[in-house]
């Protein structure tokens, strides 16, 4: 086997991402701290064609050569908004029919290999501070709670990593 070279990856161009049908997926990021981190989620969506990305709190916003470095340009291709207020932005996709979704470790939450997208619905999936993560205020007002099963000795995940997983998992899901 060969490595492919960049070239032969027949990847978009910025123009044609931009004007490419999106994964019916909203990302929001609450109260992330890590520039890498955020670099990262952008990346990842970009991979994954996701719809756009709320900045929440105080997760920073580009451009800064901390989310650059690990973004790698996706900034520029991944629509994005700064939203102060995490709650309000909840409730006001909400009122569009957006389901939210919480990532998080909660009672009564639904294992990631469990859930079911709906057919034709636009899910926003929140992912929280790397400390305390998503707010107990927003997981409150989700419709849902989903948890990413663990078997280890530890109980989480870095966000970046939380991010990719759930990405790829809904992906396919919605894909298929």
């Amino acid at each position: 086997m060969r490595k492919l070279k960049n070239s032969e990856l027949e990847r978009l161009s910025i123009e044609e991402f931009k004007h490419s049908e999106k994964t019916p997926l909203i990302v929001i990021l609450d109260n992330i701290r890590s520039l890498n981190n955020i670099g990262s989620v952008f990346r990842t969506s970009d991979a994954f064609l996701i719809k756009k990305i709320y900045l929440c709190g105080i997760t920073a916003k580009p451009p800064h050569k901390d989310i650059h470095k690990t973004a790698l340009g996706s900034t520029e291709t991944v629509a994005w908004e700064y939203v102060e207020d995490t709650l309000e932005l909840i409730k006001s996709i909400k009122d569009q029919g957006i389901k939210i979704c919480s990532i998080e470790q909660a009672e009564n939450a639904i294992m990631l290999n469990d859930f079911k997208p709906e057919p034709d619905t636009t899910y926003a999936i929140i992912f929280g501070n790397e400390v305390k993560g998503v707010q107990q205020e927003i997981v409150d007002a989700s419709d849902v709670v989903i948890e990413i099963p663990q078997f280890g000795t530890k109980h989480s995940l870095n966000i970046s990593v939380s991010t990719g997983v759930v990405i790829w998992d809904l992906f396919n899901k919605i894909s298929s």
